[in-house]
């Protein structure tokens, strides 16, 4: 008996080792980067066991997995990169650097827009958008200008302003709504040329995300959206030279190793040159001589890998536009000057395989100045916001099922508004008008990305965040006409006022089948500066103001729901979002308001908004056709009790129908042809609705708010990128871009103004009409780049 019970014990030990060692788990740790420049690849996927187990790289390309012993088949993939499907045992824990190779032969697999075929289908996340670079350089666009952001207006529930505006409105809210970051950095003004072109220079940007439902709690300060954007870091292998040519401006971008592996750095600058082609045509004798506009933008960015655990960024950013205008014959000059300043500085440490952490110092700052003069007296005015902050961030990779981020961070904010100044011949005016505010604005916040089970999976966090306005600042009691009757002096870094609160965020998705899930998503955010605006577009001239005792924190609720489907074998990605978004403490200038150099609190009125609507997406990622479908069914509402009587009325931002239509064609290896067709519903306007006459002065009677919109807008643009394929290799690799923009010449409304005729003291007869401002008709434009 005991010999056959010693038997029965060695026929099943190799199975209770087995399952022993099935048990035991290792870690494998490490950053997915480009196999050619050495780049992390942020956001980058691997997974194991057919999908069942996986994780995406952190923003740095770092990734964590613990995983049971043994053999597993592992695939990594990234947008626009060959996925790479190779064998790893799993015995021990270790280090695995992943090097993926960039998609260079055609474009037949790659994903347009978005990460991994399944990813919009597995991971807890609603409403995000990540643009690949290299199509959305093939898109047609504007004077040959490529724009992330007017690409991103091509997406649902994100709406442009205006004709050629690159600012972005989503899900019916406000441009002061979106959270805008270069390398983690606040950008507070993201147009040149008065909102035609965004500040980004496509040739130094790495990546792009925009989430605009579901936000997860590390992000924070803005009610509708995060706009993510990180610059290229440079090519630790060898040097690169990326060059373009357009019909307005030029680019220039140079990358390489400062130690091959260990430190690299990339340096890009753009400008206009329409003024500098001009200027030789015009005479000096001309009045205007010396008028003129230009911009330009320079970025720069290095990194250092001190060791295998520690690595440093250092980047930065600097744009201005600059317009002159000169009349010698009036002795008349206007300079005006404006634009953004970052810089970011950031230290990657690994603490354990588990926990990677992040410090990082940022500073920001936005400028708009006036200097006019005409003979000997001369005007500045000037406005702007200035930032401080620092903050730290943890991964931490509790276990498969478990992936936790938490930190920390903090931001002294000084602003702006009005400062003016003066001088007439000796006389030097400097009055006392600077509404200098300051404040400290905390935040702390974790999150838990967890995967429930195969078919559940959530993602939950909260965010607290504090508010406080703080001196030098002087309080002033009015009386009911705004006069002053007496005031509070707080010293600096006293208490003025404070503001704070709880921001969850939660995002649950259920599997219903390997093809299709459903996700529902609720956020609560807090917003304590402000965009203040007496137009529709996001202008220079605007005011950032912050939450102060007379200024409330505005307070956002979003609900959303999905469902999100892949049909033929991946081939198409669908999805049909529903939101509905609550606002509270909105403001507006009151009626009447004219600008003036008083505090501009003493012109605010406050209400609430509210919107609602639907999102369809339908994309094809594979084929020689490619491209997206968008339709946005949307209402957006304000309602304030000091305007419009106290009733409802629809948003500028309101638009009913927004139709985007995307392709690109593979055409053959040298050609690749891309087109767009949009269609929105008229803005919202008000216009005068009566005309008569007090002392024989034309009197305007208008409608409320809102209450008559433009005609449609629609257009359709076109672009083929002609690539050489030269019989010999050379060093360098050229492309020229031909696109039309509007190619049946729409003539689109940016506004519209009525028109007088006749005269009553002559022949008692008027004729008022309306007329319509276009700006754009069909404009065909040609770009070349050059890359070594």
């Amino acid at each position: 008996m005991r010999q056959l019970t010693i038997l029965a014990c060695l026929c099943f030990l190799p199975c209770l080792a087995a399952q022993l060692a099935a048990q035991i788990k290792y870690t494998l740790n490490g950053y997915i980067k480009d196999s050619l420049s050495g780049e992390t690849l942020i956001g980058a996927s691997i997974s194991f066991e057919e999908g069942r187990k996986g994780v995406n790289a952190n923003r740095y390309g770092f990734y964590s997995i613990t995983l049971a012993a043994g053999e597993y088949q592992a695939v990594c993939s990234f947008i626009g990169y060959e996925s790479k499907v190779f064998t790893i045992r799993v015995d021990s824990t270790r280090s695995l650097d992943i090097l993926l190779s960039p998609l260079t032969t055609s474009m037949n697999n790659v994903t347009v827009i978005g990460k991994k075929k399944e990813d919009h289908l597995k991971t807890a996340q609603m409403g995000k958008i990540d643009l690949d670079m290299n199509a959305v350089k093939t898109l047609p666009v504007l004077l040959g200008e490529t724009d992330i952001l007017k690409t991103l207006q091509l997406m649902p529930g994100v709406r442009n302003a205006g004709e050629g505006n690159s600012g972005i409105y989503v899900r019916g809210g406000g441009p002061d709504q979106n959270l805008i970051l270069l390398d983690e950095a606040v950008v507070y003004n993201s147009g040149h040329l008065f909102g035609f072109f965004s500040v980004f220079n496509s040739d130094a940007i790495k990546s792009v995300s925009l989430i605009k439902g579901g936000m997860p709690a590390q992000y924070g300060g803005r009610l509708s959206s995060v706009l993510d954007i990180a610059m290229k870091e440079g090519n630790l292998n060898k040097t690169e030279i990326d060059a373009g040519i357009g019909l307005i401006a030029s680019r220039f971008t140079i990358q390489g190793p400062i130690k091959k592996q260990k430190a690299s750095y990339m340096l890009s600058a753009r400008r206009t040159y329409v003024d500098q082609l001009i200027k030789p045509f015009v005479s000096k004798q001309n009045s205007s001589y010396g008028s003129g506009y230009y911009f330009y933008d320079l970025n720069a960015k290095m990194n250092y890998i001190f060791s295998p655990r520690d690595r440093l960024y250092l980047s930065g950013y600097l744009g201005r536009d600059v317009f002159e205008y000169k009349n010698s014959r009036r002795s008349f000059s206007l300079r005006v000057p404006w634009g953004n300043a970052t810089a970011t500085a950031r230290l990657n440490h690994v603490f354990s395989r588990k926990l990677f952490a992040n410090l990082t110092l940022l500073y920001n700052d936005y400028k708009f100045s006036f200097d006019g003069g005409q003979n000997n007296f001369n005007l500045k005015l000037s406005s702007g916001i200035q930032d401080y902050a620092a903050k730290t961030d943890f991964d931490w990779y509790a276990s498969t099922a478990h992936k936790v981020r938490f930190g920390a961070q903090y931001t002294y904010h000084t602003f702006r508004p009005n400062v003016a100044s003066g001088s007439q011949d000796t006389t030097e005016f400097t009055p006392n008008n600077s509404v200098t505010k300051h404040a400290k604005e905390y935040a702390a916040y974790i999150q838990d990305d967890w995967d429930i089970s195969k078919l559940l999976k959530l993602n939950v966090g909260v965010r607290y965040s504090v508010f406080h306005q703080v001196g030098p600042y002087t309080a002033y009691n009015r009386d009911a006409d705004g006069n002053k009757l007496d005031s509070v002096q707080y010293g600096s870094g006293k208490l003025v006022k404070g503001y704070g609160g709880l921001e969850p965020r939660a995002t649950l998705r259920f599997m219903l089948n390997n093809n299709s899930s459903v996700k529902l998503a609720v956020t609560r955010n807090l917003q304590y500066i402000h965009l203040v605006t007496n137009a529709g577009t996001t202008l220079p001239t605007d005011l950032w103001v912050p939450s102060t005792l007379h200024v409330k924190p505005q307070i956002g609720w979003q609900y959303a729901a999905g469902y999100f489907r892949n049909f033929n074998n991946n081939m198409f990605e669908t999805s049909l979002e529903l939101y509905y978004k609550t606002m509270q403490n909105q403001i507006e200038y009151r009626e009447g308001y004219t600008p003036s150099l008083t505090d501009p609190e003493q012109e605010f009125v406050f209400g609430k908004g509210w919107s609602y609507g639907s999102e369809l997406f339908v994309r094809k990622v594979k084929g020689r056709l490619t491209g997206w479908v968008g339709y946005t069914l949307s209402y957006s509402w304000r309602r304030f009790p000091d305007l419009n009587y106290g009733n409802k009325y629809p948003s500028k931002y309101d638009r009913r129908h927004d139709l985007s239509v995307v392709g690109m064609y593979e055409l053959t290896k040298k050609w690749k042809l891309s087109s767009i067709f949009v269609y929105g519903s008229g803005n919202a306007m008000s216009l005068p609705e009566r005309f008569y006459f007090i002392n024989n002065v034309l009197t305007q009677q208008y409608s409320t708010i809102n209450a008559y919109r433009a005609a449609a807008y629609h257009r359709l643009d076109f672009a083929a990128t002609y690539t050489p394929v030269p019989k010999r290799k050379h060093k360098y690799t050229s492309s020229w871009v031909f696109s039309i923009y509007n190619v049946y010449s729409r003539a689109n409304p940016y506004f519209y103004y009525y028109d007088q005729s006749g005269s009553i003291s002559l022949n008692g007869r008027v004729v008022i009409k309306a007329k319509k401002v276009s700006l754009f008709p069909i404009i065909p434009a040609v770009t070349w780049n050059v890359h070594w």
